[in-house]
């Protein structure tokens, strides 16, 4: 979910940079509400030409490792776009750089380890154009096995935006959402579905669920019959990160079956065979290893393409022209990447190979912003200046400013006139200052009270820029005093609060209900049912449970880095980089143990209950869930479900969604085209 920033104040800080006269523009990271933009698009359709078009950011969606999303209104259009892209016409625009500058730098370093060069579809524009083709053939595929393409969104064009240094797509807008929480009684049938055994359907619940992964299982195997391999990683179930990409259109709310379609074909992440992201992640390397591919992204085979397409020639009869095209650029795509488990040998005698791999990275650069035309015409073709460009680019920090200085004449101007003159030195901070701070607050470091201060005390920006590295809750902490007293109340004071007053316990269950309708984990019904009864005695014993289970949350962090000081304070002997290294780890080790010093607090005091009342029958789950770490955050509410099912569920999903924020996992960031989203929540079962 995006965060929340006054985009005033960004666009504020921004004109104040310009009032500094730098020889180099601003650097953007993403855009805002409201922002204009201007390209050069390259439609995907047979024989189109290329034009210009207008659009106007409506809003941001969000974005993650394959690239960031945007609302956009179209402005203005050439005559040559023949109405592909007509004026007022609403589109998602995707840009594939991330936002956040830790997913572009993960991202990347997995991309180079596993084909050893830079990200090809944010810096290639061929590379972009052949995986929006590939989309074409797939769209085109899905009429073939469902009867229609509207199952499949459709990519209009591709284009390169000078500003973010990145290639990009337009595509339809999709109003749509992923799936609700369902409720399932019958899990037990549910499970026989799965494994394909004959059910009595009128039994079973969660439809919605159940057409999801029918819809995508049969997709995967179109993507495959296809030749699209890779492109199936992004609708296999087993990953449990694929289903964001299938979103139901809200315009078939009535029917669970209906508006299903697949919107996400950009993978962001490199599939390495040493590091699995998911359970189904395991399969795909053993299946890709069946196929040759070592390393998976994108890659797809064209004869299973071509041979598929002559099968259903009825379907494919006008897309001859696109396919020589997607042949084409593919074979640009794939040698423009040294990738040492697809080339093997050929690396070592191929001349064309590694002129091609030359050529893309000067493109690359291009694209990004790192040289400009004049030098890209001068060092195009000369092998010794390129080579040398690419062991620079492997420098950290400093060799992306070389390449700037060499090849943009604007930052040659620019670190020229750091050296020569202090007062512009001092001014280049500033800016740079200016540009971080914009940052910050984007991302929610920073406040819209506090970041002109930020920006404008070199103080108060260096101490946010230390610990700018930290996660975000931290980074805040540090240096917000208000946000540390406010975070310190709710963790401290708030839960003791709630355990003692019965009034402020129903507020907070009521809080939370209003928040289960706004995120649509609870209908309006069962919100009913469970406000009905909240003067009933065991809720007000279990939320009071409750209030105990919040107060444990922060106790495993307190007593992990309490832990970790007394090392370091009790072992001077040895060398301080060491002893910091070891509290680290013991920090670290209490992240995963199973059983911590916070569920172990929260089962005591179930133990606690249960002698005092001498009654087991109302916590016999909770006294044994209550001791495990994570899941003992669901013990209360699974405790619930016999006598108030409704509550139960809800609680349920409430603490579930709110524990994926402290689950030490990678998470990959999905953000659904509609305002009318929910968060995502699987089929209760």
């Amino acid at each position: 979910m995006a965060v929340e920033y006054s985009t005033e104040l960004c666009k504020k800080l921004e004109r104040r940079f310009g009032e500094l006269e730098l020889h180099r523009p601003f650097r953007v990271e993403r855009y805002d509400a409201g922002d204009e933009l201007e390209y050069e698009v390259h439609p995907t359709q047979a024989a189109a030409q290329p034009g210009r078009i207008r659009l106007a950011i409506e809003k941001f969606v969000g974005g993650g490792f394959a690239g960031q999303v945007y609302r956009v209104r179209v402005l203005e259009a050439d005559e040559t776009l023949d109405g592909l892209l007509p004026p007022g016409g609403v589109f998602a625009l995707k840009i594939l750089i991330p936002p956040s500058g830790g997913s572009l730098f993960f991202r990347n370093v997995l991309h180079y380890v596993g084909f050893q060069g830079a990200f090809q579809l944010q810096t290639n524009p061929t590379a972009a154009r052949a995986g929006a083709l590939w989309q074409k053939f797939i769209r085109r595929g899905a009429r073939v096995r469902f009867g229609e393409d509207s199952c499949v969104n459709d990519v209009h064009c591709t284009f390169v935006d000078r500003t973010l240094g990145s290639c990009g797509e337009i595509s339809d807008w999709i109003d749509g959402r992923v799936w609700q929480l369902e409720v399932d009684d019958r899990v037990d049938l549910l499970k026989r579905w799965r494994k394909g055994k004959p059910v009595d359907e009128t039994q079973l619940g969660s439809p919605e669920y159940r057409a999801k992964r029918d819809f995508m299982t049969s997709f995967v195997r179109l993507l495959n019959d296809m030749g699209a391999h890779e492109f199936a990683r992004q609708y296999e179930w087993t990953t449990c990160k694929s289903q964001p990409n299938c979103l139901k259109r809200s315009s078939t709310e009535e029917n669970p079956e209906a508006g299903l379609t697949a919107v996400d074909f950009r993978a962001g992440l490199t599939l390495l065979p040493f590091l699995p992201m998911s359970p189904g992640d395991f399969l795909l390397i053993l299946k890709g290893l069946g196929r040759g591919s070592l390393v998976q992204f994108d890659r797809g085979n064209l004869h299973k393409l071509r041979k598929f397409t002559e099968q259903h020639a009825e379907y494919f009869s006008d897309m001859g022209e696109l396919l020589e095209e997607l042949e084409n650029a593919e074979k640009l795509y794939r040698d423009s990447l040294i990738d040492i488990t697809h080339h093997h040998f050929r690396l070592l005698f191929s001349r064309s190979l590694w002129r091609q791999i030359f050529a893309s990275a000067v493109t690359g650069w291009r694209v990004r912003g790192l040289i400009d035309e004049s030098n890209e015409k001068a060092i195009r073709g000369r092998a010794f200046v390129v080579l040398l460009f690419q062991v620079l680019g492997m420098l950290p920090f400093v060799g992306r400013a070389i390449i700037k200085a060499w090849g943009e004449a604007d930052y040659r101007r620019h670190y020229g006139a750091m050296i020569k003159s202090p007062s512009y030195l001092r001014s280049a901070f500033r800016g740079k200052m200016l540009e971080r701070v914009v940052s910050w607050h984007r991302s929610g470091r920073v406040k819209e009270q506090k970041a002109e201060k930020v920006a404008s005390s070199g103080l108060s920006f260096f101490g946010n820029a230390v610990v700018s590295f930290l996660p975000l809750g931290i980074h805040r902490c540090l240096t917000d005093a208000a946000y540390l007293n406010e975070r310190l109340y709710y963790l401290t004071i708030r839960p003791v609060k709630l355990y003692f007053d019965a009034e402020m316990r129903e507020q907070w269950l009521r809080d939370m209900v209003s928040e289960g309708k706004r995120k649509r984990i609870i209908s309006e019904d069962d919100s009913k049912t469970i406000l009905s009864r909240i003067k009933e005695p065991f809720i007000q014993k279990y939320l009071k449970s409750l209030a105990v289970h919040v107060c444990t949350v922060p106790v495993t962090q307190v007593v992990s880095v309490l832990v970790a000081v007394a090392y370091v304070l009790l072992h001077p002997e040895m060398p301080r980089a060491q002893s910091w290294a070891i509290g680290l780890g013991i920090i670290a080790l209490f992240q995963v143990v199973p059983i911590s010093p916070g569920s172990l607090v929260r089962g005591f005091y179930v133990v606690y209950l249960v002698v005092r009342e001498r009654n087991f029958k109302d916590y016999n789950i909770a006294v044994f869930l209550g001791f495990f770490k994570y899941v003992g955050y669901l013990a209360f509410p699974i405790q619930m479900a016999y006598r108030y099912p409704t509550l139960a569920r809800f609680m349920a999903a409430h603490w579930a969604t709110e524990a994926v924020h402290i689950v030490p996992v990678l998470v990959r960031t999905v953000h659904c085209s509609s305002t009318k989203c929910s968060p995502g929540f699987t089929t209760c079962r």
